[in-house]
């Protein structure tokens, strides 16, 4: 990771991936890119602030489908296939009130992941983002699967992604955060650090420009170093 010891000033603050999208998606909330081949979202885009991961709402646990998508997946179309209905944006990131946290169990924010990595080492990523706002303020974060052609696929025609990625930006303390894993269990000792990469690292795997909207001296030191 890079510091800087003054805030950036980009040209905008949306922060969503620049490259091909077939259908995006805003909500109250989040922002996702949806890929009906692969019956899921290509990536999700969320602003993180310590005021939503200090709330006080409960999980509504309300997995439904998505009415802004044609034959959309529904909550049973996971059932017997093995996998967890794996979260994007998370749950415990969007605790301030019930719409949001409701938002986040809409099955176009769900992938198929094997659950040792949902409960385990994911979730240890996404705790390590909650406990990274609290030291540095509002994030920008951005969570996708890796869909490639030829993915197996469950039942119900959603693709099972071979990995996922997390990014982060934090503009006040202009440090950049990425993580990459494989769609698999891991040992209890792996550590968020021990699959950590370069934003770099991931827009070469997707062909995505993300952050672009700063100036490009920041973002190019930002992007290249852990």
């Amino acid at each position: 990771m890079i510091f800087y010891t003054t805030t950036l000033f980009a040209k905008g603050d949306d922060f969503l991936p620049s490259g091909p999208c077939k259908k995006t998606i805003n909500y109250s909330y989040y922002t996702l890119c949806y890929d009906s081949t692969h019956r899921q979202a290509t990536w999700t885009k969320h602003k993180l602030t310590l005021e939503m991961i200090s709330g006080s709402e409960k999980r509504t646990d309300d997995y439904r489908a998505d009415d802004k998508i044609n034959d959309p997946v529904t909550e049973r179309d996971y059932k017997g296939s093995g996998f967890d209905r794996g979260h994007l944006v998370p749950a415990a990131d969007m605790k301030l009130n019930r719409v949001m946290m409701s938002e986040t169990f809409l099955m176009t924010n769900m992938s198929p992941q094997v659950p040792q990595l949902n409960r385990g080492l994911w979730a240890k990523i996404e705790s390590s983002m909650r406990a990274a706002v609290k030291r540095w303020g509002d994030a920008h974060i951005i969570t996708a699967p890796l869909l490639t052609q030829g993915l197996p696929r469950i039942q119900s025609g959603v693709s099972i992604p071979d990995s996922y990625y997390k990014l982060a930006y934090f503009p006040r303390e202009n440090v950049m955060l990425a993580f990459y894993v494989d769609n698999r269990a891991y040992s209890k000792q792996i550590k968020p650090d021990d699959v950590q990469v370069t934003v770099r690292e991931i827009e070469e795997l997707t062909g995505y420009n993300f952050f672009s909207e700063l100036p490009d001296e920041y973002e190019e030191s930002l992007e290249t170093t852990l």
